[in-house]
């Protein structure tokens, strides 16, 4: 067989696109005030971004590349690995840096670990008959969803609109993740593990203990989110 006719036979490559959901981080000056907020966060939830990708958005600051090498380094000392960057010139992308990245609009649902339940979303809502266990991670972010049963220690639920829990909430729920900011959550009986609503967030310690397994709404007013019980 001649080389060309090997060339040509040769398979070619093959690549498949896959999304994660990301935490983007925003630093402000003076960054060490900012590390300081990232450190009272990780001791309210310990282990909350272990393992999870972040994206650091640097449009606020304006940081040498080696000051935002260190920045990396300092995160990841804390178990924070940085994925990308954002807002950021791309002359100011050095050897060792993260690649720049940029929009991303992300819809996953996964379910770990095994067995793994293929979920089907509506165009602007998502149903869950299914209780959703420890280890799973739900994301929709099209819109609102509703959750027949209860969300266990350990999951989460992660929606661009609206989350309705009809049983109750021990994991995390996180609503308005596209920016929605009049999304709310609400649950049959509060005794979350966290609480997030367009990237403004409540830790269990962070809830009134009046609050606590009851009937729950929480919503934001400006920058303060609110919970109150349901009748």
């Amino acid at each position: 067989m001649s080389a060309a006719v090997a060339e040509q036979k040769r398979p070619l490559a093959r690549f498949r696109g896959r999304s994660y959901v990301a935490f983007t981080f925003t630093p402000t000056v003076p960054i060490v005030d900012w590390i300081a907020e990232i450190d009272a966060t990780m001791a309210q939830s310990a282990g909350f971004f272990a393992g999870r990708p972040v994206v650091l958005d640097m449009s606020v600051v304006d940081l040498s590349t080696s000051a935002i090498l260190h920045l990396i380094t300092t995160l990841e000392e804390r178990g924070i690995r940085v994925l990308g960057l954002e807002g950021l010139d791309a002359d100011k992308v050095g050897p060792g840096l993260p690649p720049l990245v940029s929009g991303g609009r992300n819809c996953l649902i996964e379910a770990q670990p095994e067995p793994k339940a293929v979920i089907k979303p509506q165009p602007k809502s998502l149903l869950l008959e299914q209780p959703v266990r420890s280890g799973q991670s739900i994301v929709f972010t099209e819109g609102d969803v509703t959750v027949v049963g209860s969300i266990s220690s350990g999951a989460e639920v992660v929606a661009g609109g609206s989350i309705h829990i009809y049983g109750t909430l021990r994991g995390r729920a996180m609503a308005g993740v596209n920016g929605n900011s009049s999304a709310r959550i609400y649950c049959h009986k509060l005794e979350a593990e966290l609480l997030a609503i367009d990237g403004y967030y409540k830790t269990i310690e962070d809830i009134d203990t009046s609050l606590r397994n009851r009937p729950a709404q929480a919503w934001l007013e400006g920058e303060v989110m609110k919970i109150t019980a349901l009748n």
